[in-house]
């Protein structure tokens, strides 16, 4: 009898409760077990898991390791899908391999290289994938040079924080002096340019941004599959114009994609986007974690998450192509259950064996599944 395979989520996106979902799916028909560990009481993925808890807070980077190889070891946790202190953890892969654990992520010198996005482009583009023109920037008198710069080839200009994910701090320059059309209809990403040097030459400390240009659509989010070996077994495009989403595989996208997942070590799941300009495509950033939107490859016939599993288990799935490229759709928010009480909560059985909470309907959260998506794989 094969044994059941034990995952753990840690502090992880709303939406990876459609991960979890494939993750008990799976086309192997094997018991899957998830441990799902979370900041906020409130976030779908506890409600989903078989078992939960609510982390500590303010742990540094070196706690939050003994914290987690002390919930791999009493949890028997086989699979761990590390996101917040991602850098820390898998520094420490041969820790957790002795507590019986497989890190589902890539290697620490990976990590590193697309932490920080100025780095990034400089690693990738020394491999000639293209990277739109970018400037660093600590104070105001740099941020309006690099604004100038960028204006002068006739783009708009936008900057970011030089490290983080999910698109917190993008923000789009304009000339325009703040008015009432900032303060009418929903918050826009549009931010007066005066303002956001007042708002520098005040600050305490300095900033850490890139400027570059606005990109166009299509924004195209490449989901990969990497082995420890660096040869690719999964490479699917998932575009993004609009409210229009669809998939790709045309090798303008996945051939840079594969460049970096295979050139980097960017081993399991990775994710890799790309936008256009000046009419060619070029590298948006690179995320060394699954995507949250990565459940929608179910439209397209694939498990990702499930083929990600195996590969951290040594369970080779071999080169996974879809079998059809679904059509295109849109996402729209949904409702799943909380739980009612604190954590942590489980049944708990006669025997000592841990079984799942029984979730509430009362409650719900909005979250974002694939518009008449199948049952995931």
């Amino acid at each position: 009898m094969v044994s059941r395979v034990r995952v753990w989520l840690n502090r992880t996106y709303a939406e990876n409760v459609f991960f979890m979902d494939q993750l008990r799916r799976n086309p192997s028909d094997r018991a899957v077990e998830i441990h799902a560990t979370h900041g906020d009481p409130d976030s779908p993925v506890l409600a989903a898991a078989d078992t939960a808890e609510l982390e500590p807070e303010g742990l540094s980077p070196a706690a939050y390791v003994e914290y987690a190889l002390d919930q791999c070891r009493r949890r028997s946790v086989d699979v761990f899908v590390p996101r917040l202190h991602q850098a820390a953890i898998v520094a420490h892969r041969a820790d957790f391999a002795a507590a019986g654990t497989a890190l589902l992520a890539p290697p620490p010198e990976a990590v590193a290289v697309f932490e920080d996005k100025v780095i990034a482009y400089e690693a990738v583009q020394a491999i000639g994938v293209p990277v739109p023109p970018w400037w660093r920037v600590r104070t105001a008198d740099e941020l309006v040079a690099a604004v100038e710069a960028v204006e002068a080839t006739g783009h708009k200009a936008c900057f970011k924080p030089a490290s983080g994910a999910g698109g917190v701090g993008f923000r789009v320059v304009t000339r325009a002096p703040f008015s009432l059309s900032h303060l009418t209809g929903f918050p826009s990403p549009y931010v007066p340019l005066d303002l956001v040097v007042e708002a520098l030459r005040s600050a305490e400390e300095p900033v850490d941004w890139m400027v570059m240009p606005r990109l166009e659509q299509p924004e195209v989010s490449v989901d990969c599959l990497t082995g420890r070996d660096n040869v690719l077994r999964m490479a699917i495009g998932r575009t993004k114009n609009g409210r229009r989403r669809g998939f790709t595989l045309h090798e303008q996208w996945l051939e840079p994609a594969r460049r970096i997942a295979e050139g980097f070590g960017l081993h399991h799941l990775s994710n890799i986007q790309f936008r256009m300009y000046d009419g060619r495509p070029v590298l948006m950033d690179v995320n060394t974690r699954p995507a949250g939107g990565l459940h929608q490859l179910a439209l397209c016939g694939v498990n990702a998450p499930w083929a990600a599993v195996q590969l951290a288990l040594g369970e080779d799935p071999g080169t996974i192509e879809p079998p059809f490229l679904g059509q295109d759709y849109t996402v729209v928010s949904g409702a799943r259950p909380l739980r009612p009480v604190t954590l942590p909560q489980q049944r708990v059985e006669e025997t000592g064996t841990l079984l799942p909470a029984v979730p509430a309907p009362a409650d719900a959260v909005a979250v974002e599944p694939a518009a008449g998506a199948p049952l995931p794989l």
